[in-house]
């Protein structure tokens, strides 16, 4: 017999036919890679998801019942899934450290009302509104601002609560620890808004937060499981420190399940520089929001779901809208050149257009030296990381579809057609079909240089292993134009 057969033995006797299918040749093309997404957030005493617990969110609804109405965590999961509703979302909410303390800021109201208005704070970048009367005293502005807050944060994902005696309107964080820190809060943050006549407002902003958790608990939990990406709310070197260490691993050739972690910041172009030199991997990006009003978890949300509603790992994620995230001030977004040190700075950017539209500039990690400290820039851009896994991925598939259970044998060895047999040239042909298919693909070029590079060799050492080389040239971004015009008169 020279066909090898998946089922059907060659001992049979009894008369019949006995027909079997092998799907080893059924699939064309290239594999589908999975897309999954775990966030990691702080969750509130009222919900129903135990501490450090790995579930399946299938909705904004499901996040606010498992983790907290007004939780982080759900807030997080509402920005991802309002920007990237399709992609399968997992989370792993974590309740406060003891320990900690929650952050908190002041609204202090003045004088009197000498005309009816209304008061507009923002928090968060949440637009709440207060109608205010002609004549209403300070002290009276303040209860008509807590109530207001206090409605609008049944009806939201805010993670804080107001109070206050009389005129000074105190936003607390739910939470305890250092993100609330980073609660903005301001005043008539577009253009036309105004106080009412004689209504002052000073204001002192969230500080104060200490402590956070540590993530080595959720790192256990999510254990082997695979995520593509994951958007996390702690953002402290001892925590990413413990996360990289735990990408690292999975992003090896022993485990290979490829994942890119995404952080948000705020700050001045000082502040988020000193930050992306701080770290150095090729699994993080760091998302800078600059001084926006929108919390930091939230740049990191809607950046992770850009990139994972991408359904082309090598395409630039440039110009797309940045939904939910608020921009600076106006004049206080990064110019050109502060962008662009932010980017040689491990710091992914966005741009403020006319329409006061937040849109992706560059989305990058925060991978910057080589082992030796030199600068390397051949893991900068996602992309690059996102269809290297998205390779290694497809052709690992491709190579386990065609030989499931092949025996292998030198080249030349003289067998019979229709083995189960493979042999190097076999797997030097295969891969560069699967080239091919990549290059048909848009991510990747070269395939010539690529036939002429690609080495396939059984091993010296073990009879049952091939070892083989192969360069793929990555397909590039188009990302920058140089041009000079020399006019003639």
């Amino acid at each position: 017999m020279t066909i090898s057969f998946l089922s059907i033995p060659a001992t049979i006797r009894t008369p019949g036919q006995f027909i079997e299918f092998d799907n080893s040749r059924a699939v064309q093309g290239l594999a589908q890679m999975p897309n999954v997404t775990l966030f990691i957030g702080p969750r509130l005493a009222a919900g129903s998801i135990p501490d450090a617990t790995l579930v399946s969110v299938a909705s904004t609804t499901k996040a606010e019942e498992y983790f907290g109405h007004s939780s982080i965590l759900a807030g997080m999961i509402e920005a991802y899934k309002t920007a990237n509703p399709y992609v399968e979302c997992w989370a792993i909410g974590m309740t406060d450290n003891v320990g900690g303390v929650t952050a908190a800021g002041t609204f202090t109201w003045g004088g009197a009302a000498t005309a009816a208005g209304s008061v507009v704070v923002y928090i968060m970048g949440h637009r709440i509104e207060t109608a205010i009367p002609s004549g209403t005293a300070a002290a009276a502005v303040g209860p008509l601002v807590v109530a207001s807050v206090v409605a609008y944060c049944l009806a939201h994902n805010l993670p804080v609560v107001a109070t206050g005696p009389a005129a000074v309107t105190t936003i607390t964080c739910l939470h305890k620890g250092t993100y609330g820190n980073a609660i903005d809060l301001r005043i008539n943050y577009q253009v036309g808004e105004a106080l009412p006549a004689g209504i002052t407002c000073a204001i002192v902003a969230m500080a104060n937060g200490t402590l956070t958790i540590n993530m080595a608990t959720a790192i256990a939990v999510f254990g082997a499981q695979w995520f593509t990406s994951i958007v996390s709310a702690y953002s402290d070197d001892t925590n990413m420190d413990l996360l990289e260490t735990e990408m690292d691993s999975r992003w090896g050739p022993m485990i290979m399940h490829d994942v890119q972690c995404f952080l948000g910041m705020l700050g001045s172009q000082a502040t988020l520089t000193a930050a992306g030199n701080g770290r150095n991997s090729k699994h993080t990006t760091l998302m800078g929001g600059g001084l926006s009003p929108t919390a930091p978890w939230i740049w990191a949300a809607v950046a992770a779901a850009l990139d994972t509603a991408e359904p082309d790992p090598a395409r630039p994620r440039q110009t797309l809208l940045m939904t939910g995230c608020k921009p600076p001030a106006p004049g206080a977004e990064f110019t050109w050149l502060e962008r662009n040190t932010l980017l040689s700075d491990g710091v992914s950017t966005y741009t403020v257009n006319q329409a006061g539209e937040c849109r992706m500039e560059r989305l990058i990690t925060t991978y910057q030296l080589n082992g030796a400290g030199a600068a390397d820039v051949s893991y900068m851009d996602i992309t690059t990381l996102r269809t290297l896994a998205y390779m290694r991925y497809t052709w690992r598939a491709w190579v386990a579809l065609r030989f499931p259970r092949h025996k292998l044998a030198d080249d030349g060895t003289l067998f019979g057609a229709g083995q189960a047999i493979v042999t190097p040239s076999i797997i030097k042909s295969e891969a560069l079909a699967w080239f091919k298919e990549m290059v048909d693909a848009g991510l990747a070029e070269g395939f010539d240089q690529f036939k002429t590079d690609i080495l396939v060799v059984r091993s010296s050492t073990d009879v049952n292993r091939v070892d083989m080389r192969m360069s793929p040239d990555v397909i590039n971004q188009f990302m920058v134009l140089a041009d000079q015009i020399q006019f003639l008169l």
